[in-house]
């Protein structure tokens, strides 16, 4: 459709934000207050057939005036906007065909300003009710409380708006995700609450604890202090009850972007009168990356356009010390402790044997000699090996046809090898494997390490309709992983897998359905690859190194 024009040329009388002795004359010194101000509307997907938009509510404002600086907008739904060249866009985000007053004030020297307005009648048809129901509840009335996710890691990043150098760097917190569970630094707004309540014309929104956290992106434009908390004398927003709008999401990382190797949800809302959710970089708009009844993950653009941040909530208060994470399987029905020394034992374990690394380009041969794979002081050791030549060994020992199981909590606690161009991983693979194949049998990766990023881990889930490169994957950060021993864990339930180290969730959770292959029984495989798809460039001077574990666990 056509895009139809609404000019609106409106020359009303002036309203000025200071008085001159001068009756006929604006001018006085070096205050000029800006005149001829006029606006016009562009009503997007507008034409003869549908007068008021393509239902999304989208607008285009265009206004001018002489010895004007900048201009701010007063959209007449709650939201404001400034644009110095006097267009701007804005999505009227209440469904149906509503009627607007739009005011624009012109700001000239001085900060004085003039003012003209106009009405604008635009349909939106967009609705997310799901999104809605997960915010604040299905019944008029109820109230959800949110808080920082301030138990997991990375529930802040920061990345850049647009820029892509072929790895999606848009849609995810590329530029800094290093933040760790209770950050010290942002301990000032850990306090936050944030109320969305469910009311017959739509949500509202209040902050009921403050502080603001002001970033140093954002703080230098403002003017105060960066990277800690501020009161509402700084951020004059922060409290008061606002409403909230929906609308489909229009920017480049919800259109374009996967985050986690999943699409966005496409809706994002906006809160009125300047509202945010505890992070002050002077914008109220969010993306939402994806919503569930306990967990939140959003994108905001900061005022100016250049940073993206991203942000995790739970409606469940997170309480520090205190374990956040509860599982639903506490029965332990079997486990290996590696207690005997010598080769692993037989009734657990079997070997995969070869080079090749079964379409992966590793380098390493597997072996089942104990070099490769031994248990010493309780721990089983998994060790990549030069042989000499110029190749490798290595071992993968798998419980296929000994120990296979469907659903529980799997926790594995492992210290990781630390050499450029080692692979270590620690997974499961259904029990289908010789019949269907994969990846239609199903792939658990309950942890992964690529060879040249040591503090950080990898959880990921292959099947049919997402393998390869496509798997629905999280990673989180483990800086000590080399050095320390850490739990990895599975929580596979008929409903949901998801991921955690030392109880904290990786960044993703998978709703497991009826159609997909995780509802039969699995076998795990343990093994440290050399070089390969996530491996990479070895060490030339490589000699070997070791996996360590010190057990395995399932609970049912």
């Amino acid at each position: 459709m056509k895009n139809m024009k609404y000019y609106i040329g409106l020359v009303l009388t002036l309203m000025l934000a200071s008085t001159s002795c001068q009756e006929d004359d604006a001018r006085v010194g070096e205050i000029i207050a800006p005149t001829n101000v006029s606006i016009a509307a562009e009503i997007v997907g507008a034409d003869a057939d549908n007068p008021y938009g393509d239902g999304s509510g989208t607008v285009n404002f265009t206004s001018t005036a002489d010895d004007e600086i900048t201009y701010q907008f007063h959209f007449g739904d709650g939201s404001e906007g400034l644009s110095p060249t006097g267009e701007i866009e804005h999505r009227f985000s209440v469904t149906g065909l509503n009627t607007y007053t739009v005011v624009v004030n012109a700001v000239g020297t001085g900060g004085v300003i003039s003012s003209t307005s106009m009405n604008v009648e635009v349909f939106s048809s967009f609705s997310d009710l799901e999104a809605v129901n997960m915010l604040a509840g299905t019944v008029l009335g109820e109230t959800k409380t949110w808080y920082w996710a301030s138990n997991i890691p990375t529930h802040v990043g920061l990345g850049p708006v647009e820029e892509d150098y072929g790895n999606g760097e848009f849609a995810y917190e590329a530029w800094w995700n290093s933040i760790g569970p209770w950050d010290e630094e942002k301990s000032c707004m850990y306090t936050n609450e944030f109320v969305f309540t469910r009311l017959e014309e739509g949500l509202t929104f209040e902050q009921t604890e403050g502080p603001a956290f002001i970033p140093g992106t954002y703080a230098g434009v403002i003017g105060v202090d960066g990277d800690t908390c501020h009161d509402e004398s700084v951020a004059t927003t922060m409290f008061g009850l606002k409403s909230v709008t929906f609308g489909p999401s229009t920017s480049k990382a919800a259109l374009e972007g996967t985050y986690n190797e999943q699409p966005y949800r496409g809706t994002a809302f906006e809160i009125s009168d300047g509202g945010f959710m505890g992070w002050y970089v002077g914008a109220s708009s969010y993306d939402i990356i994806s919503v569930t009844e306990d967990f939140l993950e959003v994108r905001i653009i900061e005022a100016g356009g250049v940073n993206a941040w991203y942000q995790k909530f739970t409606s469940t208060r997170p309480v520090e010390g205190e374990d956040g994470f509860e599982s639903v399987y506490d029965n332990l029905i079997w486990a290996d402790e590696f207690d005997v020394d010598g080769a692993p034992d037989p009734n657990n374990w079997g070997y995969d044997l070869g080079a090749g690394g079964w379409g992966n380009q590793e380098s390493q041969t597997y072996t089942n000699e104990l070099e490769n794979a031994r248990i010493e002081d309780g721990i089983l050791k998994i060790t990549a090996k030069a042989d000499g030549t110029g190749g490798y060994t290595s071992a993968r020992l798998k419980s296929e046809n000994l120990q296979e199981f469907t659903y529980g909590r799997v926790e594995i606690r492992a210290k990781l090898p630390s050499s450029e161009g080692t692979w270590p991983a620690i997974w499961a693979l259904g029990a289908n494997f010789d019949t269907v194949g994969w990846p239609a049998c199903g792939e658990i990766d309950i942890m992964e390490q690529t060879g040249n990023d040591k503090s950080t881990t990898l959880s990921t889930l292959h099947f049919t309709e997402n393998f390869g490169g496509e798997g629905v994957t999280g990673s989180t950060e483990v800086t000590n992983s080399t050095s320390e021993f850490h739990n990895y864990t599975v929580e596979w339930t008929p409903d949901n897998i998801q991921f955690l180290v030392d109880d904290n969730p990786v960044h993703n959770s998978f709703d497991n359905t009826e159609s997909t292959p995780f509802n039969d029984d699995f076998f795990f495989i343990l093994n440290v690859a050399m070089g390969g798809t996530l491996g990479g460039t070895i060490d030339s001077e490589f000699a070997e190194d070791t996996m360590e574990i010190d057990y395995i666990r399932v609970y049912q």
